[in-house]
């Protein structure tokens, strides 16, 4: 009999525990958000991922039912963000809406961060970017050809930009080494913004540009596309995929993906607070499918693809492992 009554005991503490969790994790969905949800973004003011998370804020704030502000935590390549967000409690009040790949993958592999890739949950990247290859409009050169050719030849005529840890950083420092041009021949800057390099190559400050291609359309007028790195070519730029531009000189780069843009918390998150996570999760996933948003960041040139979580964090995963693998290019 003992027996039984303490079967039931505990049977009926069980039940009370799970349906004290079950009103927690309901209430925690209710409740949220009851302050600000603040996106965190790694660069200044302007830029693609401000441009982004500032264009998703608003409807957000409509799907979440509360205020969503966006805050720029700019400096060393988005390791001061990833810290700060790292610092903050895992509650659903802090997500990291940035560049992520590759300059996170950067941070960690060339940059001293103590973090790692897997203390992030990358929620949705929505936004797919590529490098781009150009000139100033003005410039004698007129093919990547060239343009490297003019590097191997006469070291340190021509001035490059690039943003520091970069995929256009990286490939740029892997065409040299393809082609055995030594790294020193080419009279490299960088910069911390791509705005900053854009108006380099704009201005005719630097001889050429490698960097994202979408956030470069408002200087279109001012630059000569020579390549892209795609397998094909797009419509938005005249200019041929770079294993194409560079066939005659016999070998080839991988071709990688680019930046990706978009929306991440702490690991913790999902664990520790699941109805906020999946509250989250559809806020931004119904945003991304309204046809007025869609047709709203489409005319503002930015992404608005739902990848959602497993897919996100595999696409994170695969670009972290190959900026691992050519990483030592941008130690030097």
């Amino acid at each position: 009999m003992y027996t039984g009554i303490m079967k039931s005991t505990i049977k009926v503490v069980a039940i009370s525990v799970l349906g004290l969790g079950l009103l927690t994790t309901s209430s925690q969905a209710k409740d949220y958000p009851t302050k600000p949800v603040n996106l965190v973004v790694g660069f200044g003011i302007g830029g693609s991922a401000d441009r982004m998370a500032r264009s998703m804020s608003t409807f957000l704030s409509d799907e979440l039912g509360g205020i969503v502000k966006v805050i720029n935590k700019k400096g060393a390549g988005t390791q001061i963000a990833a810290n700060y967000i790292l610092k903050r409690p895992a509650d659903g009040y802090t997500v990291f809406s940035s560049t992520f790949s590759p300059y996170l993958a950067t941070t960690i592999l060339t940059g001293g961060a103590k973090y790692k890739m897997t203390d992030f949950d990358f929620i949705n990247i929505q936004w797919f970017d590529y490098e781009l290859f150009a000139v100033n409009k003005n410039s004698k050169y007129n093919s990547m050809v060239e343009v490297l050719n003019a590097i191997k030849n006469h070291p340190k005529s021509v001035k490059a930009a690039v943003v520091q840890g970069s995929g256009g950083h990286l490939i740029l420092k892997l065409l040299l080494e393809k082609y055995n041009i030594p790294q020193e021949n080419l009279n490299l800057v960088t910069y911390n913004s791509g705005g900053k390099a854009r108006t380099a190559i704009a201005g005719g400050q630097v001889d050429l540009i490698a960097i994202s291609a979408q956030g470069s359309e408002n200087i279109k007028e001012f630059i000569k596309p020579l390549a892209i790195l795609k397998n094909d070519r797009v419509q938005q730029w005249d200019a041929p995929p770079l294993n194409e531009a560079i066939k005659s000189l016999g070998f080839k780069v991988p071709v990688f993906s680019g930046s990706m843009r978009g929306f991440a918390v702490r690991k913790e998150f999902k664990e520790k607070y699941p109805k906020r996570y999946e509250k989250l999760l559809g806020a931004i996933k119904r945003t991304l499918a309204s046809k007025d948003v869609q047709k709203f960041l489409k005319s503002n040139q930015i992404g608005y693809v739902w990848t959602g979580p497993e897919e996100s964090n595999k696409l994170i995963d695969e670009s972290y492992q190959f900026f691992k693998k050519y990483g030592y290019l941008l130690n030097d």
